[in-house]
């Protein structure tokens, strides 16, 4: 086979659940195990192996070797993962796999599930049924009852705000609450994302709703194939009603003791009593695009989870090229590979279907490239439309967009 035909077909990423039915079934040895009411104090003994083997063991999973430089020594956070976007390389991982409570950084597979329904034009009258249920102490963005709305305002509420007012606006414009966490539940199966079990569509405490830093980087990587997430989660400022409102991503809008992070695009945090501090970032520097993801830092001092964030991605940044993968993300049951890089995209029906869960670490970096290296561009044919998949996400003119007043 040409290396152009396996860069193509680790190129393609096909995330239409409605070609769910097409995935075969994962086996049982490999899925995780069934979620509890509450996260233990330490990481269980065994966990999935879904990425690779060394991913479902506890403790820091890395290959130091000549050449590589140190983790940094004052990670605290229960879980983490860094990961590089394109190839799908796990470069280090922390606990990868255990599953814990995610807070809002759930919203990124709320984003990624229901965004794509409704155009952003669309406009939708609150009613007081849509805001009921909330959590006590939610995040809000503000919405009111009688008032309309743009699916687009509704959108920066979430991701800038964190707006559980909005996300239940929009789930119920989704046909309810339960039927959208029954999708995104169906969603996150759909990506391979086993250790997660969504109970809410926001993220907010409830017995039993967990992911992992793993997972959490799938439905990063997944929604970062969208224009509108990427839009949406690499805005720092944006008007809502008659004020103005600010990401809440403090490596994207910057703090007192943070600075905004070189390359920075997003992606979303999260915080509650029980999952602590969570977070989902993507940046870009030299042409590398590298997803971190922290979950729950021991140490609680002010904006510990980004300064974490930034210590593992400058960490990423030097390793990257030098560091030999623990593991990889895995596509989607129903990526459909290419048979070639055909712009009409009539080779998709010729691939060989979904991969399996990988089920050892390797470093070849099977996993496919959210943004895969393509000569030109390949088209792929979804069950509603078509995407240009090109080798980098578009992200310098995302930066640009952000330092915009």
């Amino acid at each position: 086979m040409s290396a152009s035909k396996k860069i193509v077909q680790r190129s393609l990423l096909v995330t239409s659940a409605t070609l769910l039915s097409l995935a075969g079934a994962v086996p049982a040895a490999l899925a995780a195990p069934a979620p509890s009411t509450s996260p233990t104090a330490t990481p269980p003994a065994g966990m999935s192996v879904v990425g690779g083997t060394r991913l479902g063991q506890p403790g820091t999973q890395v290959n130091l070797a000549p050449g590589v430089p140190v983790l940094p020594k004052d990670i605290t956070a229960r879980s983490w993962i860094v990961t590089d976007a394109e190839s799908g390389d796990v470069l280090a991982a922390h606990n990868a796999h255990w599953r814990l409570p995610p807070a809002s950084t759930l919203k990124m597979l709320f984003a990624d599930t229901v965004l794509p329904r409704f155009p952003r034009t669309t406009t939708h009258k609150v009613a007081p049924s849509d805001l009921a249920g909330m959590g006590d102490g939610s995040s809000v963005v503000g919405i009111k009852e009688g008032n309309t709305y743009s699916v687009h305002d509704l959108w920066l509420g979430v991701f800038l705000r964190s707006g559980n007012d909005a996300v239940h606006v929009l789930a119920a414009m989704n046909g309810g609450v339960q039927q959208t966490v029954r999708d995104m539940q169906n969603h996150a199966d759909e990506l391979q994302a086993l250790d997660t079990h969504v109970v809410t569509p926001d993220g907010y405490d409830e017995p039993g709703q967990v992911s992992s830093a793993y997972d959490l980087t799938l439905f990063a990587r997944s929604g970062l194939q969208k224009k509108d997430f990427r839009d949406y989660c690499s805005t720092v400022r944006a008007k809502f009603g008659p004020g103005e409102i600010r990401n809440t991503n403090r490596l994207l809008s910057g703090d007192a003791d943070v600075p905004v992070y070189q390359g920075i695009a997003g992606v979303k945090n999260g915080n509650t009593t029980h999952a602590g501090a969570t977070f989902t970032g993507v940046a870009e520097r030299n042409g590398r695009v590298l997803l971190v993801t922290v979950m729950n830092p021991e140490k609680h001092e002010h904006n510990e989870v980004y300064k974490e964030t930034a210590k593992l991605f400058d960490w990423g940044f030097q390793a990257a090229g030098k560091v030999k993968p623990v593991g990889e993300l895995v596509p989607p049951k129903n990526a459909v590979p290419s048979s070639g890089p055909s712009a009409s995209g009539s080779g998709a029906g010729h691939g060989s279907g979904a991969k399996p869960v990988a089920g050892a670490a390797t470093g070849s970096g099977g996993g496919i490239g959210t943004a895969a290296a393509i000569t030109g561009g390949v088209l792929v044919l979804l069950a509603g439309g078509a995407f240009l998949v090109n080798r980098r996400w578009p992200l310098p003119d995302l930066l640009r967009r952000r330092n915009r007043p």
